[in-house]
């Protein structure tokens, strides 16, 4: 089978209708195929009712639709049943979610928190919350220059004292791909469980909780063609079961009386009110389009990321590249000579290039590389090289304006 982009750039409409745009910024925000906009848009027109209350007939179908949207989650996961799959409105709050309920209840002051050099801020600052909070020390594993884990390092750093490990398995910044599999297992050794967040990985190829072992997995909708304002918590049934409600308010609680109230069982209790039910149905679409387009997406995407590697280091010899990993998704981080980032992202974008720009929200990665921030151009599998050359091409006249 071919990947044919161009009849993929025609399911998106925001692409088959601005030629101009060379959109680059996908590890932020991906765009959203032609089905998944119908699902959102069915879902108000046909079946909008609030869901788990109603026994009238709208009411039931909206919650079907809420229900196989968990479903399909599930699948996508491979989780082991669905209600393993907590809705929430994104990675950071599904992060908040575990820091504050599952981090309160089992955090002691003594206890170790440990995250590496290259997370995303969501990945970082709920747990300093929860350490300050509980009195536990977040401990942090360090990288190598070229962007990649120090494997052994982090390994050496997991003790008795660690009751938790928040990694990322794909950088936001680096592209770096971390073998989490291996991280799980080494922290199930001695004890600790293990947050991986896949907020990057999951659009970029497979996530199988159960291969990876992990205990708690996050991602967000928005960033695999999905709508914003809606993200997954998986965890094992058996931590869910023993965490506290995170929020609360309807639809998450057995009975209320002013002498006490008891909560639903998993996942219910932790999604207190009316939830995002249009946003876990288009999420459900949007999770079935790309799982339609792998492996030959992700391959597609490969040879997009060696493409306009090799093309920005052969034409553009001044510039610097951040994030050289052996195991990387699309992602391209840089510096042009001594150009600043900011200049490079506002003139690129006056050739109908959209790039990020910043220390994209992992200001201790910026550090440790000795910058305040890159460009960060990110492909995805409806990019095409001629746009590569265009990204290129548009460089190379940013730099003849300096």
């Amino acid at each position: 089978m071919l990947f044919d982009v161009e009849k993929i750039r025609s399911e998106f409409p925001l692409l088959r209708g601005n030629a101009k745009l060379v959109y680059l910024d996908s590890a932020a925000t991906a765009q959203k195929p032609q089905c998944v906009i119908d699902a959102v848009s069915e879902f108000y027109a046909r079946d909008n009712a609030n869901i788990h209350r109603g026994l009238y007939r709208l009411s039931q179908t909206a919650t079907t639709a809420f229900e196989r949207a968990r479903e399909r989650v599930a699948k996508f996961l491979n989780a082991r049943e669905s209600r393993e799959c907590v809705f929430t409105r994104g990675a950071t709050e599904a992060i908040n979610l575990v820091a504050a309920s599952w981090g309160g209840a089992n955090l002691r002051e003594g206890d170790e928190i440990l995250l590496t050099e290259m997370e995303h801020h969501a990945n970082i600052v709920p747990w300093q919350a929860i350490a300050e909070r509980t009195g536990a020390k977040i401990v942090v594993a360090p990288i190598f220059d070229d962007g990649s884990l120090d494997v052994p390092a982090m390994k050496n750093l997991i003790s008795e004292k660690t009751k938790i490990v928040g990694i990322t398995q794909t950088s936001n910044a680096l592209g770096t791909v971390n073998p989490v599999a291996e991280i799980c297992a080494a922290a199930h050794t001695a004890g600790a469980l293990v947050l991986v967040d896949a907020a990057q990985s999951a659009a970029h190829f497979a996530v199988d909780v159960q291969a990876i072992g992990c205990d708690f997995l996050v991602f967000s909708g928005h960033k695999i063609c999905g709508p914003t304002g809606i993200g997954v918590l998986y965890a094992r049934a058996e931590i869910l079961e023993k965490m506290p409600p995170y929020q609360f308010g309807g639809d998450m609680i057995d009975v209320v009386d002013f002498a006490g109230t008891t909560f639903r069982g998993i996942p219910g209790r932790f999604e207190a009110g009316t939830p995002n039910i249009a946003g876990a149905v288009g999420l459900g679409a949007a999770l079935d389009y790309v799982s339609a387009l792998r492996p030959h997406a992700q391959a597609h995407e490969s040879a997009l990321l060696s493409y306009a590697t090799e093309k920005l280091c052969t034409e553009l010899p001044e510039i610097r590249i951040f994030g050289t990993a052996k195991e990387k998704a699309s992602v391209i981080s840089f510096h042009l000579g001594d150009i600043h980032p900011s200049d490079v992202g506002m003139l690129l974008d006056t050739f109908g290039v959209a790039v990020r720009v910043g220390h994209h929200c992992a200001m201790p990665l910026m550090k440790r590389l000795g910058i305040t921030g890159t460009v960060r151009a990110s492909f995805a599998f409806y990019n095409t090289f001629e746009e590569a050359d265009r990204f290129v091409a548009a460089l190379k006249k940013v730099r003849g304006m300096f």
